[in-house]
């Protein structure tokens, strides 16, 4: 018998091109600024939550004071039949509803423009 040997020939693999650009990566979820996907890194009562808003964004819970005082104001003066004083507060309700929309914004404006930390 006669003993045949095999020469071994390596096979030659295709050259792998570099991988093409993928704009996400499905196997994590998306970074997105201010969110975290895992929950909660510390946990805050509402009371602290409503004072750090209070503090970044201080005209907001003016505007929501005004606008409900004058809302409640104006209840009761059309609940009393003064349609002169009713309609006097709810132009002064618009107003406030005014000023707190431009207070959301203006908050809104400043924290994307505050540096990264």
């Amino acid at each position: 018998m006669a003993a045949s040997t095999a020469t071994a020939v390596p096979e030659k693999s295709p050259k792998s091109s570099p991988p093409e650009f993928v704009p996400f990566d499905f196997s994590k979820p998306p970074l997105i600024d201010g969110f975290n996907p895992l929950g909660k890194l510390k946990d805050e009562t509402l009371k602290e939550k409503l004072l750090r808003k209070t503090k970044e964004n201080p005209f907001v819970p003016i505007g929501c004071l005004g606008t409900a005082g004058a809302l409640i104001y104006g209840l009761r003066a059309f609940n009393l039949g003064k349609t002169k004083q009713s309609q006097l507060s709810m132009r002064g309700r618009i107003f406030a509803q005014g000023f707190t929309v431009v207070a959301l914004v203006f908050g809104i404006f400043t924290t994307t423009m505050k540096p990264k930390e």
